[in-house]
């Protein structure tokens, strides 16, 4: 299996894989303006029932779709008891369930599309805005920069979980967010020097 954006790329020929990228791409964009412009629990229990199904359809089973839920557990739980503390559990499940019904979408998405055909077809369905200065191979490459990036935030907020966890200080939010805030700056920062390494921050000044 190929890395792809937030899970692993798993070849198969099912209706999904079978779609084009750009078709995919678009019933994700149309999927989460409909989760976006609704609410309530039984629309949120639709999306997330619609999700579902879309990763099993992609191909997403067992330990798939375990670790998907499990990379986004951590920032639900925090993220439900945000919500509610601030309104009501109709709301903080609306939120939550929405945000993780977006997720197994685009989880379904990137199991059954590889990322170089994903950003191919970016690349492409940005060829017209060259006339407007409009980069696309720059476009694609921070895409895939700030989406593959989700996976990875997912996982050291779970590893600074566990660490304030160890030392007796999960409930401290000071011990999980300095440490978070910490990693997160310096990952971006290795990218930005392997980035540099590779010449690009040149060729953007060119």
């Amino acid at each position: 299996m190929s890395t792809a954006v937030l899970g692993a790329y798993i070849p198969g020929g099912g209706p999904l894989h079978r779609l084009r990228p750009g078709a995919k791409l678009l019933g994700l964009i149309g999927f989460s303006v409909a989760v976006i412009a609704t609410s309530g629990v039984i629309p949120t229990a639709i999306a997330l029932a619609l999700g579902i199904a879309l990763a099993l359809l992609a191909g997403l089973r067992g330990r798939g779709l375990l670790r998907v839920a499990r990379g986004f557990a951590i920032v639900a739980v925090l993220l439900f008891a945000f919500q509610l503390w601030q309104s009501d559990w109709q709301h903080a499940f609306d939120v939550v369930g929405g945000f993780f019904a977006l997720i197994l979408a685009a989880s379904a998405l990137t199991a059954s599309t590889s990322a170089a055909d994903m950003l191919e077809t970016l690349t492409w369905a940005l060829g017209p805005l060259r006339i407007f200065g409009v980069r696309p191979d720059r476009v694609a490459l921070t895409f895939s920069l700030a989406i593959r990036a989700i996976p990875s935030m997912l996982e050291v907020g779970r590893e600074t979980a566990d660490a304030a966890r160890a030392r007796g200080l999960e409930r401290s939010p000071r011990a999980r967010l300095v440490p978070f805030v910490l990693r997160a700056v310096a990952q971006a920062e290795r990218t930005g020097e392997a980035l540099a390494a590779r010449g690009l921050d040149e060729a953007d000044r060119a």
